[in-house]
């Protein structure tokens, strides 16, 4: 183990596989294009806050961090969803009360930034741009973006981790035959916004312990809490066409679209004409490719498979490919080779499967919530599971806190639900009726005639 493992991309993946890495016994070098942004708490990363949910808190558990980052989360037990008419519904995630929880995308970075340096194994470099990596030689070379000096690290294995842009991933395509690579924007972008805490730093929002969104089908509304007292918003809406971003031009063009769509926050965001054309707007990519791994070089996270965030899953589906890689490090007995071809083969499925359930939770968050045949449909499947436990399990508590489920397999069997559920809401009266014992055992019978069968 002369030669170090490099980990190219300092985010959220990069920072914690840099972790267990360095725990594992292993000599880890962590480099980072970017300038060591805890300096002047300039995040130059993605603004949306982040739910941290059971799959990606298994992992920061595995890496013994997670006490830490609960200082900084606030628990998210559900949505409360604002209608047109300014009248509120909760939907919880969850009929046995569990949670999400809000964290800042930065803090949580800095925070396993901090944590990686502590490691005498560890060593962490910024302002190196990754501009080529050799297959053959298991080499990566860098130029320093403020003196442009050239250098050239060798490695046992080397990680991109280096985000949906991924520059390690760009040299897979340049350098290898059949590299399959796809990327897929969609029509929506996203600008953040602030709803501050009042006068006595507390929220300004009841239900606070909540997702808060305002469903306007083209376009919503979300706000996230934060421990300080304040929510972090965001909207997300087309960037073209009517209801858009490019329909948005001057002041009073935001002024009358927000008090038309969201009479109920304005009187929350005092700063948000300011903060809307302060802000960028931003782009949502998905991004699907294969192979994730070339002889000694592999990628990880988003720089595998970047995803929408409309599931709340892109951090933990990065931190679970940590946790997966190094269970297989585990029972390989540290052979890197075994360990990287099972990686690439378990986690290629589940990247694809989370990436097309984002998208379809998007059009759901978007348009369904405020439709009161689906807000029917989920209370239906929390009482049936409730019943059953062991027959049903709804599709956002298999995505969300069950990772002993893949994300390939709930996709599946998601789907496989949804029929069913669509069969159920065609029973007379179901809106009178949906807790019946009648109910119940029409669900037992399509369960039992059309049994799920998971296609690995």
């Amino acid at each position: 183990m002369d030669k170090p493992i490099i980990v190219v991309g300092a985010g959220l993946v990069g920072s914690l596989l840099t972790i267990l890495l360095g725990k594992k016994g292993y000599k880890v070098k962590l480099i980072e294009r970017r300038p060591d942004t805890r300096k002047n708490k300039q995040y130059a990363g993605k603004s949306i806050n982040l739910a941290l949910s059971d799959r990606g808190i298994r992992a920061l558990k595995y890496a013994e961090v997670m006490d830490e980052i609960m200082k900084i989360s606030i628990p998210v037990y559900g949505r409360t969803i604002h209608q047109p008419d300014s009248s509120i519904v909760f939907q919880p995630y969850s009929a046995d009360k569990k949670c999400n929880y809000s964290v800042s995308r930065a803090e949580i970075n800095y925070t396993l930034l901090n944590i990686a340096e502590q490691l005498p194994n560890v060593e962490i470099h910024f302002n190196e741009k990754c501009v080529d990596v050799d297959f053959t030689n298991t080499t990566v070379t860098f130029e320093n973006t403020e003196t442009q000096k050239i250098t050239t690290h060798s490695a046992e294995i080397i990680f991109g981790a280096d985000g949906a842009f991924s520059a390690v991933r760009l040299n897979m395509m340049l350098k290898n035959d059949r590299f399959q690579y796809q990327q897929y924007y969609i029509n929506t972008g996203y600008k953040e916004l602030i709803i501050p805490p009042d006068k006595n730093g507390k929220f300004m929002l009841e239900n606070y312990e909540s997702l808060h969104i305002w469903p306007r089908k083209e376009f919503m509304l979300m706000a996230l809490p934060n421990p300080t007292g304040d929510f972090t918003c965001t909207l997300f809406m087309p960037f073209e066409g009517k209801n858009s971003f490019e329909q948005l031009k001057t002041e009073n063009d935001v002024k009358q679209f927000f008090e038309k769509n969201f009479p109920d926050a304005v009187p929350l965001m005092p700063t948000y004409l300011t903060d809307f054309f302060k802000n960028p707007t931003s782009s949502l990519v998905t991004v699907r490719c294969f192979p994730w791994v070339i002889n000694n070089v592999a990628l990880i996270g988003d720089a595998a498979h970047a995803i929408t965030p409309f599931y709340g899953q892109g951090m933990n589906a990065g931190f679970e490919d940590a946790v997966v890689l190094l269970e297989l490090l585990e029972n390989h007995q540290h052979h890197w080779k075994k360990t990287l071809s099972e990686y690439q083969k378990l986690r290629k499925k589940d990247g694809d499967a989370i990436a097309q359930l984002a998208l379809d939770n998007h059009i759901e968050m978007r348009d369904k919530t405020a439709d009161p045949n689906f807000l029917l449909q989920k209370k239906i499947e929390q009482w049936f599971y409730k019943k059953h436990p062991d027959k049903w399990i709804p599709l956002y508590d298999m995505v969300t806190y069950r990772p002993d489920i893949r994300y390939s397999e709930a996709l599946q069997k998601g789907y496989y639900q949804d029929k069913i559920m669509q069969e159920v809401l065609k029973l007379p009266d179901i809106q009178n009726n949906w807790q019946s014992e009648s109910t119940e055992k029409f669900i037992l019978s399509l369960l039992q005639s059309r049994p799920f069968q998971y296609q690995n």
